[in-house]
């Protein structure tokens, strides 16, 4: 399936004569919860307004579809299936696109002859090379049966496709490139399949490494017209040729790739990292080739953000773990909230709350927090939204003031437009039971530009406490048979009508901090868990 992003709320439909008004794409507000969740549950009712649902229903098939590389159903949904077909099998094969990340995003525009433009991103792996990012729009039009279909064009493929100009894939030959782990263990035979992508990305100016362009060219001379995405550098004299020694740790790294293969199948991606200094001990994903979703992935972190929403509440004294916040089956603002299975915990203490994922009783203290509060919180003691220098190109996460307050009840539960991905949960949760943010590093000598404060002593320990408490006592416990004393947080995020929600589960042990998303995993605890135990059960020692 595609990565994973999520649109900003919808405006509500504007009537118009003899024709279907569609508005803005709704919002996803998931639910995010640990342990079993209730498939079709959301974190609130939809009203009957809101965007065509045929409409975008049908945009968002066209592009799984294509994504999952079933042309003749994605052109069956256009209005020329036929030659739509031809052109999305001959794209992906001459550009050598293995399987592409297609999101939907943004608001879609309604043109007065009733077209409906969904904005969408395109995440396209190319083999060996690295991920050719741009965007590109859908259009749809209404089939006079009360039905959609996408209005064929070649742009919208890519908005520089036409009938006189397309695409060339172009490789350099280049020498292999020679990349290490901590200990000088060579990364680069084969053995470790979520490296071969980044190999180049690590080797940089030591040479090595993959390198090649995509080039638009004269469809009638060949001549080269732009080149549109390069791949690799140029080696620099004065390093190539000389290892480049990470600060992975090939046995994690091992562990790591097996640890995947507990996600059956699905999308997924782990980080592990060194608490006492932000290191990278392993980075996989699943696919291992394509896009890097570790690092670069744009995600809703569901409940694993409540340790940030924790964070910001015990530094103002808002509330205290034993405090009573009560946990009912639903909350109203804006829309309704309710928790996992409409669960209730009436009477609970906020530690309970942390450890069952109460959504209710954390949207319940949103008053306590000033609107940017949240954000600068991560900001300034999490290091997210920050600019990152790891040594690889990475997403840094974002956590944007809310707009209302449907959407900072959501954001006090990981979702809204929260964004994050497992090398940022991680780090959050290496923060969180160290005091101290360190920028995450997979090579040395990156440059910091990073400035944080460190969380207090007395903060520190209750969260600490409460992640201990989620694996003894809470959503968390198929980790409590683990070697050594671990504290983790699970979480659930819903992502749309037709899809099952992203699983998280983020956990701590020793000097190491673990974070995983299974996409479409349905639960934390059910789908991350299992991979997370695994990492854990294969390395149960600290890498030296």
């Amino acid at each position: 399936m595609p990565d994973t992003q999520f649109p900003t709320p919808a405006a509500r439909r504007r009537p118009r004569g003899g024709v279907r008004a569609v508005a803005a794409v709704a919002v996803v507000l998931a639910l995010a919860a640990g342990g079993s969740y209730a498939a079709g549950l959301g974190p609130f009712a939809r009203g009957d307004d809101g965007p065509d649902p045929a409409a975008m229903k049908q945009a968002r098939a066209f592009l799984d579809d294509w994504a999952a590389g079933r042309l003749p159903s994605a052109a069956g949904r256009t209005t020329r299936p036929d030659t739509a077909q031809d052109v999305l099998r001959s794209f992906t094969a001459g550009l050598d696109i293995g399987k592409p990340g297609l999101t939907a995003k943004g608001e879609p525009e309604e043109a007065e002859d009733g077209t409906l433009t969904v904005p969408f991103t395109a995440r396209m792996p190319i083999g060996g090379l690295g991920t050719w990012t741009y965007e590109s729009a859908l259009p749809l039009r209404e089939d006079g049966d009360g039905g959609w279909k996408v209005d064929w064009r070649l742009s919208l493929v890519h908005p520089r496709l036409s009938g006189t100009e397309k695409f060339r894939l172009v490789r350099e030959e280049t020498t292999p490139p020679k990349v290490t782990d901590r200990h000088g263990t060579s990364l680069a035979d084969g053995s470790y399949p979520s490296l071969t992508p980044l190999l180049g990305r690590i080797a940089g100016g030591s040479g090595g490494g993959p390198r090649g362009a995509v080039e638009l060219i004269d469809r009638t001379t060949g001549e080269t017209v732009r080149t549109e995405a390069s791949f690799g550098e140029e080696p620099d004299p004065a390093t190539a040729g000389e290892p480049v020694r990470t600060t992975l740790d090939a046995d994690w790294q091992s562990a790591a790739e097996k640890a995947l293969g507990e996600a059956g199948g699905k999308n997924a991606a782990l980080v592990a990292l060194r608490v006492d200094n932000g290191e990278i001990l392993a980075l996989a994903n699943s696919p291992a080739t394509g896009f890097n979703r570790a690092a670069s992935g744009t995600y809703a972190p569901g409940s694993t953000w409540k340790i940030v929403t924790s964070s910001a509440l015990l530094l103002k004294g808002a509330v205290r773990p034993d405090d009573v916040v009560d946990c009912p089956k639903y909350l109203t603002v804006g829309k309704e909230f309710h928790n996992v299975e409409t669960s209730e915990h009436p009477g609970a203490t906020f530690r309970k709350d942390f450890t069952e994922s109460c959504n209710t009783a954390f949207i319940s203290l949103r008053g306590k927090l000033d609107d940017g509060e949240l954000g600068e919180v991560a900001r300034t003691y999490f290091g997210v939204g920050q600019e990152w220098h790891v040594g690889i190109p990475t997403y840094d996460g974002s956590v944007p003031a809310p707009k209302d307050e449907t959407e900072k009840a959501a954001s006090m539960i990981g979702q809204g437009r929260v964004q994050a991905n497992p090398l940022i949960m991680a780090s959050v949760t290496a923060t969180a039971v160290s005091g101290e943010f360190h920028q995450p590093s997979l090579t040395a000598g990156n440059e910091d530009r990073t400035r944080t404060e460190p969380l207090p002593d007395g903060v520190v320990t209750q969260l600490r406490d409460m992640l201990r408490a989620t694996v003894t006592d809470g959503t968390a416990r198929s980790l409590a048979g683990l070697p050594g004393e671990v504290g983790a947080k699970t979480g659930t995020a819903e992502v749309s009508d037709d899809q099952d929600n992203n699983g998280w589960l983020v956990a701590h042990r020793g000097n190491v901090a673990v974070a995983v998303v299974v996409e479409e995993g349905v639960t934390g605890g059910g789908s991350a868990g299992p991979v997370v135990h695994g990492l854990l059960s294969a390395v149960p020692d600290d890498p030296a």
